[in-house]
């Protein structure tokens, strides 16, 4: 009896292993990732994950869409001292990580200057965010896959 607890429990920690991501199969997680990326909530779809696929899609599309109607800035990569470089390569990768909704604002035209003004300050970093937040999704489709999570 002690031997079949000890075996399950031995196995239970192994598949909660931190380790075990690393030595994971690329081919194995990068489609789950990938579709995450491009599509927020499908990795999650891909996975079988219909509910939370469902929550990540409303919820990145909602705070993009959010973004948008405050006429908030997209970054654009720019250069200059340390903190500049910083904010702007920051902010364009958080914009670039709303996958297929930064791709249709882009082109279809969304173009809006950086604004002084409460409103379009509060989209910007609606728009960032949302690319944050569809990061924490890529992260969680990658634990999915790779066993770390349920």
């Amino acid at each position: 009896m002690a031997e079949n607890v000890s075996s399950v429990q031995h196995a239970s920690s192994l598949q909660r292993d931190p380790a075990a991501g690393a030595s994971a199969p690329f081919s194995k997680w990068a489609p789950a990732v990938l579709l995450a990326w491009l599509i927020p909530g499908g990795g999650h779809f891909l996975l079988k994950k219909r509910e939370r696929g469902v929550v990540i899609a409303v919820s990145v599309t909602v705070m993009f869409l959010l973004g948008l109607m405050m006429r908030g800035a997209m970054f654009h990569p720019e250069g200059g001292d340390l903190l500049t470089t910083v904010i702007y390569y920051g902010g364009f990768i958080g914009d670039l990580l709303s996958g297929v909704l930064y791709f249709i604002a882009v082109a279809l035209g969304y173009s809006q200057p950086d604004m002084a003004g409460h409103v379009h300050d509060y989209g910007t970093k609606f728009l960032v965010a949302a690319g944050l937040l569809n990061l924490l999704a890529m992260v969680d489709a990658f634990e999915i896959v790779t066993g770390k999570k349920d």
